[in-house]
């Protein structure tokens, strides 16, 4: 046979030709009885090992994959004779293909569309099970097939949605060809609409609305509000500042909110509690003052401090300097403790900045007051050792802490306080000052020895001539050593008006003791009245030989 649109030579035996009219003949035998795929009751009368054998009518036996009727374990769970529903898939060599599981399907389908009010507008949650060039066979839980076109996917890559859950609402049900078309993008594009009103009407009505959370995060919370999923962001949940949300809430929680922000481009809701809440900085504008008492609790302790709960949801910061009169104080947790009630004293409120500070050391008894009233200068007492410096160490006493000056420590002036003293030493030391307006004390451990001043002048006194070396030159005069550890002074207007052009540090001085205070450990010199002192030694030998001579010349003029 010659094709004359292309010229090609075609040849086929009258053998095929006529079995090809065969079965072209006998499916449209099929189509007039009863439509292609339609639901037909076949009774088993063969069961092979790969296909059985099952009388559709018209004398015909269609052939079935046994795997078609095998239960979970492998058994075929039907036996020759059995009624059970097929639909005719197609035909070869004059046989009918039958499938069992595509009957069942298209029983649920066939059930599904009896059931089904075309009034209802209802979203389905349907997996995504197959695919084909028109679109996904979607199902489902019950089995139920259904196809989504392509064109209602709304979905760029197909691959990305098999095996997935989608909702969808269905846009066709044809009972012809028993089949329920389904829409992704129609369901999408309501459930825009209904956001977009939803929104909307939160910002008209301004109002305070309810919303369950649905998920929480440490940047905040999503809370859903009438079907719309709005961010509560970690700061806007209390009016004490970034909370973390999971200390406070649960999911499934209902709690109220307000929409405070939407971004119609990124399509971001956001959501506030504490806009929801009345701001609690209103409500103390008239009843907190700077220096009022007042009682809180420790919501959380820092290295640095403190926060307090003022009971309102305004939060206090406590410094840890505020925290006790004891200025070596390492941690917060040494004074207080979490959930504790403390009473402190309000010492800041800026309002427009929402910032309030408090003290707890302003409430309670000042040490210096306490160590007044029971010490006093002179007093000899025992303390400990808190910190050594370069000029000193600190030293703890009933509260307070007083100052041992290394010039107080010891009576040698090379022993400094770090070579002899470490933190956590105790000491007896003296008090030699107290100074009430700076609240200082000053302290002496030099004191509670003889000094070398009072051993010298057990063997030295006034009038003594003394011989030292000058150690220090000043305006107001010269230091001479007279010991180890015993210095002079010798004021200017006591020196010999030669010698002050002429000494250095150094040089050997003598002078007279003017006067010895062991007390004050103080010792005074004068070259001038040693000076004086020497002249009136001459004069007096000078008048003592005189007086010799003229007594002599009386007698021999008595002879």
């Amino acid at each position: 046979m010659v094709n004359e649109a292309n010229g090609i030579v075609q040849s086929e035996t009258a053998d095929e030709l006529e079995e090809m009219d065969f079965a072209a003949m006998l499916e449209e035998s099929f189509k007039k009885d009863s439509k292609r795929d339609a639901l037909i009751d076949g009774i088993i009368v063969e069961i092979k090992d790969d296909i059985v054998l099952v009388d559709v009518g018209k004398k015909l036996e269609g052939r079935l994959y046994t795997s078609e009727l095998l239960d979970s374990e492998g058994n075929i769970t039907y036996k020759v004779g059995d009624v059970i529903k097929v639909v005719i898939s197609g035909f070869r060599n004059e046989r009918p293909n039958v499938s069992h599981k595509k009957a069942i399907r298209k029983e649920r389908v066939k059930s599904f569309i009896a059931n089904y009010k075309e009034d209802e507008d209802r979203v389905y949650e349907l997996k995504v099970v197959g695919k084909n060039k028109g679109g996904f066979i979607v199902e489902d839980e019950n089995e139920v097939e259904f196809f989504l076109p392509r064109s209602q996917a709304a979905i760029r890559d197909i691959n990305s949605l098999m095996d997935k859950t989608v909702k969808v609402k269905i846009i066709k049900i044809d009972k012809d060809n028993e089949s329920i078309v389904v829409s992704r993008k129609k369901c999408l594009d309501d459930d825009r609409k209904k956001r977009k009103e939803i929104i909307q009407e939160l910002f008209d009505a301004d109002e305070v609305v309810e919303g369950t959370i649905k998920k929480i995060t440490t940047y905040g919370m999503f809370v859903d509000v009438g079907g719309v999923d709005g961010l509560v962001h970690y700061s806007e949940i209390s009016y004490k500042g970034p909370v973390n949300p999971s200390t406070i809430y649960s999911e499934g929680e209902v709690v109220p909110v307000k929409a405070i922000k939407y971004d119609k481009e990124k399509r971001h809701l956001s959501l506030s509690i504490k806009a929801a809440m009345s701001d609690p900085w209103e409500e103390i504008k008239n009843q907190l003052e700077v220096g009022d008492s007042i009682k809180v609790e420790v919501s959380n302790i820092e290295p640095y401090g403190a926060f307090v709960d003022l009971g309102n949801d305004i939060e206090g910061f406590l410094h840890i300097s505020e925290i006790s009169w004891d200025k070596n104080i390492k941690h917060p947790k040494d004074y207080i403790s979490e959930n504790q009630e403390i009473d402190v004293e309000v010492i800041e409120i800026n309002r427009d900045e929402r910032r309030l500070r408090v003290s707890l050391k302003n409430v309670l008894p000042k040490p210096f007051e306490d160590f007044l009233k029971n010490y006093k200068t002179y007093d000899i007492v025992k303390g400990t050792v808190t910190t050594v410096t370069n000029f000193g160490a600190f030293i703890k006493i009933g509260g307070i802490e007083g100052l041992l000056h290394n010039e107080d420590a010891s009576w040698n002036r090379s022993d400094k306080c770090r070579d002899f003293l470490t933190t956590g030493d105790e000491i007896e030391v003296k008090i030699i000052k107290i100074d009430d307006i700076n609240e200082k004390v000053s302290l002496s451990k030099k004191e509670l020895e003889d000094s070398p001043i009072a051993s010298y002048a057990k063997v030295h006194s006034n009038g003594d001539i003394v011989t030292g070396k000058i150690r220090d030159i000043k305006d107001f005069g010269i230091f001479v050593e007279l010991e180890e550890n015993v210095d002079a002074l010798i004021r200017t207007e006591d020196l010999l008006h030669d010698d002050e052009q002429e000494l250095k540090t150094g040089d050997t001085i003598e002078a007279v003791i003017s006067f010895i205070d062991d007390r004050k450990n103080r010792i005074r010199l004068s070259a001038k009245k040693l000076s004086k002192q020497k002249e009136r030694e001459v004069l007096s030998k000078i008048n003592k030989e005189d007086k010799m001579t003229l007594g002599d010349i009386i007698k021999d003029q008595l002879k």
